[in-house]
């Protein structure tokens, strides 16, 4: 990176510079006019200067020069004008002076404006590009929210000052010094006045301004240091909970935000100590006009056409300069900032960028073997992981790596995927560096998994196919308008610095994944989900998933064969009462009341139970119905048995959790409700109190809280209010409540509501897990297992992937790597969160799943059971950080040495 903000700016955007600088040049002709036509407007046809007589005319535009070499040349002999003409000629020509000079400053800005964005978008992508290439261990010194802080807010100025680098001293300036010398023309002494009022502003207000440069430093670092300890505590809110430091956070967060709090104090009383005394030296310069221009022209000694124009000339004059002064202590806050950025970025060693370049040809397979020699790898604080370990993995090899906990077995794995840098000795293949080698050899032919987990906000889908995407594979195909975006996107990028890989094209290598293109990618990543045993998981995020019924066609289309082929295989298997089926003209006890009333679902978020109750038709159905007083009974019984039964329980008892209707917080409030309410009569409740009370009895079912409260007579009378609201609902409504059909998919309900049409009997012990095994058969039989799992892989993981449970993170992080089907799979413990007889089933999944049908990658698995390396070709021991033994299990296992001791 350039050390100096200047020379950044002038070597990316000299062309540009030069010719909006030559724009500036042009500007000042005209400015400069502006400023004399006044005193010509004034003394002329205003004062009568040159038509002392009725008849008198003046020549108005006489345009002649006298050339060398050429003699005189006369390019128009102008028009004869009497006094009243030349003052609208005149006039005319001063208004077109004022439009030309409104140009010049609306493209001179434009311009400004485009360059700097441009500018802003270099330095950023370079930034993020720096990033990408910083050695693995400087991640560890810094902190995620400081980078993103600089490079979204403190680089910010820097585009806007990209414009104003050297257009606005030349602009500014000239402006100024045009003003100034237009003066010094009119009058020598009023010129003197202001040219000295101007050099006081010019070294007194930005030596000045120093001190505010150097709080305004303090104040950014500050503020970066903010930010980046609010991603600490976002990060570690968990382990906040847990050891009960909240309000050691907030001492610490009330601190900085006083220090802060004084500076910006301090830089405001600062700033506008500056301010008063750039305004009151700015407003000194008219007095002094007023007092001695007028003495002057009292004298005789000036005209009142040049005080005007000197005095027109001046109120010009203060804005430039002023702005120049700012201009100043931009540059000097942004360079402060620039070197800020330049000390944060300028990392040693970089990664070199040929290293990450999109590679020209296809990369071929890996054939030579591993070798490491006399690696050493040590922590940050110098400590000694591994210690002149030498070592040949041959291609097509098994490896497991052994030892106790801080052996160096992981750190020597992590060299191996290139996490960390040797800090002598080395790794090759085939001759080569393993750390020279391009990202799109080792990226590709070398897969690395650790417990280390992250997933970027995104689908599951797009996480587990983020090892694929290395560069843009297909056109997207753009055509007409969309085409000519691009290409002007194309074309800005390029001008930025930028690169043109369209993120629009298809990425997914799906060679890699051993698939031919999208169609049958599922086909490809099934045997590898699997294999890490995440495949049920995927299924029942499916099944709580609504389904988009214009993408899954078939599946929607074949919802009634499973429908139908789920109620055969439960009467097959005498499991027929452990689903209750839905049918519209009886109760089903197992739905709430609120199901059973509406039969149906609501497209959310545009209906809900609040818009519902307050609709009048619902409204005028419980008046009708009288269900509003049923209801209402029914409530304040939930409501009493409730606060009797749990009001003395702690709140985080297991009973709350079967209490769908209320929680622990809401116990309190319906004990003060239900005191209120001692006459029990529905007329004495308010409308919100019977909101309250009723709202209860909805999310009532009978055989899952056993209070005794539907009576065969209640459930008709819901039956017969849901016949009702059904038969003469609204069109608004209608079009936003899905009525359950036996013969038809209900795109608002999950995938799960829709193949059962019913609900699951609470007095089934296991009852859901026997149903998901069954429709996961069922899904495999009709041949839609597919795209129920492709609905699964369409699950939004969340930010870092903390919408998965840590086992899925971990299962998932395996799959990503096996699905790039690499010549070396490198596994550092990456299983953890498991149980141990898991890891080993998923363990024996992998090894025999990437050697079946001839293939035999290399595999190196750093393994937390010892006894499982009997499946693997050769065993590594490390201990304290030598590799102290080496050979097959048969050999080892006989041995009395350290492997033996692991084993028992």
């Amino acid at each position: 990176m350039e050390k100096s903000l200047a020379r950044y700016i002038w070597s990316n955007t000299r062309r540009q510079q030069l010719w909006i600088l030559a724009v500036v040049a042009v500007s000042m002709v005209p400015y400069f006019l502006s400023f004399d036509l006044p005193k010509q407007i004034v003394n002329g046809p205003i004062q009568g200067d040159g038509f002392e007589n009725a008849n008198a005319r003046q020549t108005f535009m006489h345009i002649a020069y006298d050339i060398p070499l050429i003699g005189h040349v006369e390019f128009f002999e102008g028009l004869q004008l009497n006094r009243l003409q030349t003052l609208m000629a005149l006039s005319l020509v001063f208004l077109a002076l004022v439009v030309l000079n409104g140009l010049f400053k609306f493209y001179i800005n434009t311009y400004k404006g485009r360059l700097g964005e441009r500018m802003l978008r270099r330095i950023r992508f370079q930034l993020i590009d720096r990033v990408l290439r910083f050695p693995p261990v400087h991640f560890k010194r810094v902190k995620s929210a400081e980078i993103a802080t600089m490079i979204k807010d403190e680089v910010e100025p820097m585009g806007g000052f990209t414009g104003d680098a050297f257009v606005s001293p030349a602009l500014l300036g000239g402006q100024a010094l045009t003003a100034l010398a237009f003066i010094i023309v009119q009058n020598f002494w009023l010129g003197m006045i202001a040219a000295a009022i101007v050099g006081v502003q010019a070294v007194i207000i930005p030596r000045m301004r120093k001190r505010l440069l150097e709080l305004g430093r303090q104040r950014q670092l500050t503020a970066r240091e903010l930010s980046g300890r609010v991603g600490e505590i976002v990060e570690g809110i968990g382990t906040i909970h847990g050891n009960d430091t909240s309000n050691l956070e907030r001492a610490d967060i009330a601190t900085r935000l006083g220090l802060i709090f004084s500076i910006r104090y301090d830089l405001y009383q600062w700033k506008f100590l500056v301010k008063f005394l750039n305004n009151f030296l700015a407003q000194v310069t008219p007095f002094l006009f007023y007092a001695i221009g007028g003495y002057l022209a009292l004298q005789g000694r000036l005209d009142i056409g040049q005080l005007v124009a000197v005095i027109s000339a001046y109120k010009d004059l203060p804005g430039p300069l002023k702005e120049l002064i700012d201009w100043d202590q931009m540059r000097q806050d942004v360079q402060v900032k620039y070197q800020q950025v330049y000390e944060q970025f300028n990392v040693e060693p970089l990664i070199d960028s040929r290293i990450q370049e999109i590679p020209a040809e296809a990369v071929g397979p890996l054939t030579a073997a591993l070798v490491v020699s006399n690696l050493a790898v040590s922590d940050d604080s110098g400590a000694r992981l591994v210690d002149r370990v030498s070592v040949e993995i041959r291609p097509n090899e098994t490896v497991a790596i052994v030892g106790p906990n801080g052996s160096g077995a992981e750190a020597f794995a992590e060299a191996l995927g290139r996490i960390v840098w040797p800090d002598s000795g080395r790794i090759s293949i085939d001759g080569r560096d393993l750390l020279e080698l391009p990202e799109s050899i080792t990226g590709r032919r070398i897969s690395y998994a650790s417990a280390d987990t992250y997933f970027f906000h995104g689908t599951l889908r797009d996480n587990l196919l983020y090892g694929l995407k290395h560069a843009p594979l297909t056109d997207p195909g753009y055509e007409g308008e969309a085409a000519q975006d691009f290409k002007w996107h194309a074309a800005e990028a390029l001008k930025a610095g930028n690169p043109t890989l369209d993120l629009n094209s298809d990425w997914v290598d799906y060679n890699a994944a051993g698939a031919t293109g999208p169609d049958d990618l599922l086909t490809a990543i099934r045997p590898v989900l699997d294999a890490v045993l995440i495949s049920h998981d995927i299924l029942d995020l499916a099944l709580r998933s609504t389904v988009d019924t214009s993408v899954h066609v078939a599946l929607a289309g074949r919802i009634v064969d499973l429908r139908r082929s789920l109620r055969e295989r439960m009467k097959d298997e005498n499991l027929d009462a452990v689903v209750v089926p839905f049918d519209f003209d009886n109760y089903n006890p197992q739905a709430t009341v609120g199901e059973n009333l509406l039969f149906g679902t609501m497209k959310r978020p545009m209906m809900n139970n609040r818009r519902l109750a307050a609709h009048p038709y619902f409204q005028q159905l419980f008046r009708d119905t009288g269900l509003s007083n049923d209801l209402y009974a029914m409530g304040l019984e939930i409501a009493e048995n409730a606060v009797e039964l749990f009001h003395d329980l702690p709140p985080d008892h297991p009973f709350f959790q079967q209490l769908t209707f209320m929680t622990a917080d809401d116990i309190p409030t319906y004990q003060a409700l239900l005191q209120k309410l001692q006459s029990r009569r529905f007329e004495d409740a308010t409308i919100d109190e019977r909101s309250m009370i009723i709202r209860l009895s909805f999310a009532y079912i009978e055989p899952r809280h056993r209070f005794g409260l539907l009576s065969d007579e209640l459930m008709a009378k819901i039956v017969g209010a849901r016949k009702q609201f059904h038969e003469n609902i609204p069109d608004d409504l209608a079009a936003l409540i899905e009525r359950y059909d036996p013969e038809r998919f209900t795109s608002s309900a999950s995938l799960m509501d829709n193949v059962l049409f019913g609900r699951i009997a609470y007095q089934q012990a296991d009852a859901s897990d026997r149903i998901r095994t069954i429709m996961s058969e069922l899904f495999d039989t009709l041949d839609l297992f597919d795209d129920v799992l492709s609905i699964g892989l369409e699950f939004d993981v969340g930010s870092g992937g903390k919408r998965l449970t840590m086992v899925q993170r971990q299962k998932l992080n395996l799959a990503r790597a096996l699905l790039k089907r690499s010549d070396y799979f490198i596994f550092n413990r990456p299983l953890p969160a498991l149980d141990q007889r898991v890891q080993d089933q998923i363990i024996r999944n992998v090894v025999q799943g990437l050697h079946e049908e001839g293939k035999r990658p290399a595999i190196i698995w750093v393994l937390s059971n010892a006894r499982l390396a009997e499946i693997f070709d050769r065993i590594l021991l490390f201990n304290r950080g030598d590799l102290v033994e080496a050979g097959n299990y048969p050999e080892l296992s006989e041995k009395n040495g350290m492997f033996k001791e692991l084993l028992s």
